[in-house]
């Protein structure tokens, strides 16, 4: 059987650029806080960004069963509330209103496709900082849609993210990439590649139950 490659989708009317942003440094996470994701690594990150940046602040938005040991790494790296702060599961509305509210997207995981979470930060003109696993290097690019690092290397990631920081014309620029792409991803963009997979998969079945049965 030929495999598709049909992309997720992106709902530009929610996921959207705020009119303007905040002066403080607010950098986020959005995934489920499960091993295969990492977030320790972005929080040992985040910590070294606090030396640079001291009223820096992170928030992970997700759940999962490794919520207990995230806290309590960032207790040992003095990471206390109001610096980190774990939101649990959002719904759409309140991710898109914390991007609108963020200067940085940190994506750690060490095994991924196409992170629904990636499209969201380009589509909210949010600059990213990810590691190079699986199916992301095929859906931002390095130094254009985003900065790209090694998996488990929170001294990369941290590095990257400073960088962005730093630089307002590099930050600009990927902005304004990842805003060209997340319209790539919208439903009057991918309807067609939907809908073809949907009418190929329900004839397949139809000429499959016209066929006789051997015996």
């Amino acid at each position: 059987m030929d495999a598709e490659i049909v992309p997720n989708i992106i709902d530009l009317s929610l996921f959207h650029p705020p009119k303007a942003r905040q002066g403080e440094v607010h950098l986020v996470v959005t995934r489920n806080l499960e091993e295969i994701y990492d977030i320790s690594t972005a929080i040992r990150a985040f910590h070294k960004i606090r030396a640079q940046h001291v009223s820096a602040r992170l928030t992970i938005a997700g759940s999962g069963p490794c919520r207990g040991d995230l806290e309590r790494l960032c207790r040992e790296l003095g990471l206390l509330p109001p610096s980190v702060t774990f939101t649990g599961r959002l719904d759409n509305a309140q991710i898109a209103e914390l991007y609108r509210c963020a200067d940085l997207l940190l994506n750690p995981s060490r095994v991924d496709n196409m992170p629904i979470s990636l499209l969201e930060a380009m589509a909210s003109g949010v600059p990213i900082v990810t590691t190079n696993v699986g199916g992301i290097p095929y859906l931002v690019e390095h130094d254009k849609t985003a900065l790209l690092v090694a998996p488990q290397n929170p001294e990369a990631m941290a590095e990257a993210a400073l960088r962005v920081l730093a630089d307002p014309d590099l930050a600009k620029g990927l902005r304004g990439a990842g805003l060209l792409v997340a319209q790539q991803y919208a439903w009057e963009r991918v309807r067609s590649q939907w809908m073809g997979v949907y009418s190929r998969s329900l004839n397949g079945r139809r000429l499959e139950a016209r066929m006789p049965q051997e015996p």
